[in-house]
């Protein structure tokens, strides 16, 4: 498994990442995410503002949600990913 890195240093391409984050319960978690800027949600489609850019990763099967992580990896596994 690819090492943890400082969230600062995460691509902000809209590439899917794994991320750590802290849950309003103080329970870390771990999910694929992608950073979201305000021109890929208004190209989306709906009525985005500049709040709303950042880190978003699903919560369940069935609910995104902005998230803060803390550190990041890349998604895949792969030996060498890395690099």
């Amino acid at each position: 498994m690819a090492a943890r890195k400082p969230i600062e240093t995460a691509p902000k391409d809209g590439s899917k990442v794994t991320v750590y984050w802290q849950d309003s319960d103080g329970v870390m978690n771990e999910s694929i995410a992608q950073y979201r800027s305000l021109d890929r949600l208004k190209a989306a489609g709906g009525d985005w503002d500049e709040s709303d850019a950042g880190w978003w990763a699903y919560t369940d099967g069935h609910t995104q949600r902005k998230i803060e992580p803390i550190s990041w990896r890349p998604a895949s596994d792969d030996p060498g990913a890395d690099d």
